[in-house]
């Protein structure tokens, strides 16, 4: 699969830009319309609770709370839809479902509400696919994910702040990467640039390394004839230039008895 497969198309805009449109959208209805829309996050080991699998990305607390979303979901969901453009909503959907049927699993009784364990599972998936694949581009996004968004790591753990689902966190966690593994992608062709890249590669027939001790001193120069080029024999090419003689004596134009003043 050569680089060309990475497609700027429609999705990579209209998926970020939509998914957090509708997220705004939603804690807009959430301030101006009544009754308590956070009912209808995940609540844990609840029947009715199930129905926070679907509505309780889209349910948040604050606008703090929703900004803190907002961003790590606009860039992520980009690279998702960039470099796995095939794959990017089948990874959200899942996503979505089985990190919310995991809060609702083994959450606390509370309602659990954020687009939070969505995050995780797009920051998830980005990195151990990245790593899986071993393709250098996909690596260095996998690096991009770490250097950005590493610390949230930290709140997958309990107690590590009050008032967050680290529940929600850890099954986006846990769900990214089981879908990293799951997701088949295309096998990534390696560039191979250098002749000691190719699998192939036999540094005994090399004849440059053939110049080369054990120790690693230059010796042996190549011969002519184990080159693959002929020999270049020196061609000498004389110019010849004649030049004026010039005679020591008065001038043409000079007198034998020149006026002085």
């Amino acid at each position: 699969m050569q680089d060309n497969q990475f497609k700027f198309t429609a999705q990579t805009v209209l998926l970020p830009f939509i998914s957090v449109l509708v997220l705004w959208i939603a804690f807009w209805a959430e301030i101006r319309l009544p009754g308590n829309f956070g009912e209808y996050g995940i609540l844990p080991r609840d029947v009715t609770g199930l129905r926070g699998i679907i509505f309780s990305p889209f349910l948040h607390g604050s606008a703090e709370h929703l900004y803190n979303n907002s961003l790590p979901l606009l860039v992520l969901l980009a690279a998702l839809s960039y470099f796995y453009h095939d794959r990017a909503l089948k990874v959200l959907l899942l996503g979505i479902l089985f990190s919310g049927l995991g809060t609702w699993l083994i959450g606390r009784e509370n309602y659990h509400i954020g687009a939070s364990g969505v995050v995780y599972v797009l920051a998830s998936f980005i990195f151990f696919k990245g790593i899986m694949t071993k393709y250098y581009r996909l690596v260095a996004l996998s690096l991009f994910v770490v250097m950005f968004y590493g610390s949230m790591i930290w709140y997958v753990f309990p107690d590590i702040e009050q008032g967050i689902s680290w529940e929600a966190h850890l099954c986006g966690f846990l769900t990214g990467f089981g879908l990293a593994v799951r997701i088949r992608t295309p096998e990534y062709k390696k560039v191979i640039r250098y002749d000691w890249e190719r699998p192939d590669y036999d540094p005994a027939q090399d004849k440059f390394m053939q110049r080369f001790d054990e120790n690693g001193n230059f010796v042996n120069p190549p011969k002519p004839e184990e080159t693959d080029q002929e020999p270049v024999q020196p061609e000498i090419v004389y110019d010849f230039v004649p030049t004026r003689t010039r005679l020591e004596g008065p001038s043409p134009d000079s007198s034998e008895n020149p006026e002085r003043d």
